[in-house]
């Protein structure tokens, strides 16, 4: 199964349930990036947010490498708008040491600041992930500490929304974001997010890029055996992670679209 660029590509290997995990495929290279980039819609988006790009002094070398393997000039504002996709670089201090976020461009978050972010470790940066630091955070890094650059990893991560944005950046309660949505209403006011993260080494530098694309798909227009698999998600994950996700406030509408839709109850 390929690790393709839409929401209907995505979801059939998103994680939609279970323990926090890594849950990285080896990709091919013309899997790494959207070929077809809304450049207008990405130049925009920093235009208007020059915040959403930080740079650590001594990134130069390693942002030069991700734009010449991509054959983009500019710094790492001018990468971004040319790409589909957000691009963090984390570099080591001393082989075998912590991966530091050191530069990023995130046009499209999902609900974060690469302000906030840039200067961190992996672990930190991940710090509001429920169960990050338990499962993954020693797992991560020596997975970047061991990556080859020949090798090219990706995964998908899966929300739930009530927004179609690409700048997801809500400034009201989870509750609040949801109580709109309705089961007769659902399929056009629930929104399937993915996060489409990709991972690859620049070998000159010896920096790690990591990549994020953003897909959205109304619920209406997944398929059933899609709609299955976000379904998935009501009861699937950890307690602390569902709520974060604010699956207890778009639960009972899901559940019954759900019902409305395939025939299937599922406790919400």
């Amino acid at each position: 199964m390929g690790f393709g660029f839409s929401v209907a590509a995505l979801l059939p290997t998103a994680r939609v349930s279970g323990p926090l995990r890594m849950g990285l495929v080896r990709i091919a290279e013309e899997e790494w990036r959207d070929p077809a980039p809304d450049v207008a819609a990405r130049s925009a988006v920093f235009r208007a947010h020059p915040d959403a790009v930080r740079v650590l002094p001594g990134s130069e070398a390693a942002i030069a490498e991700l734009g010449e393997l991509l054959g983009i000039d500019g710094d790492l504002t001018a990468i971004a708008s040319a790409c589909h996709e957000d691009w963090n670089l984390l570099t080591q201090a001393e082989p075998g040491g912590p991966f530091v976020l050191v530069a990023g461009a995130v046009g499209y978050p999902t609900d974060w600041q690469i302000g906030e972010k840039i200067g961190k470790p992996v672990h930190a940066v991940h710090e509001p992930t429920h169960g990050f630091a338990e499962r993954l955070a020693n797992p991560v890094d020596h997975f970047m500490d061991q990556l080859r650059p020949q090798d090219l990893f990706g995964r998908t991560n899966m929300f739930v929304l009530a927004s179609s944005d690409y700048r997801y950046m809500p400034t009201v309660p989870m509750a609040q974001r949801f109580a709109h949505v309705t089961p007769e209403n659902a399929g056009e006011t629930l929104y399937v997010r993915c996060e489409r993260e990709t991972l690859r080494r620049l070998p000159r530098s010896g920096a790690i890029v990591f990549g994020i694309g953003i897909y959205r798909a109304p619920l209406g227009s997944l398929s059933d055996e899609n709609l299955a698999r976000v379904a998935k998600s009501l009861t699937g994950f950890m307690p602390g992670e569902d709520e974060r996700r604010g699956v207890p406030h778009y639960g009972p509408a899901l559940a019954g679209y759900l019902d409305r839709r395939l025939g299937v109850e599922v406790a919400a």
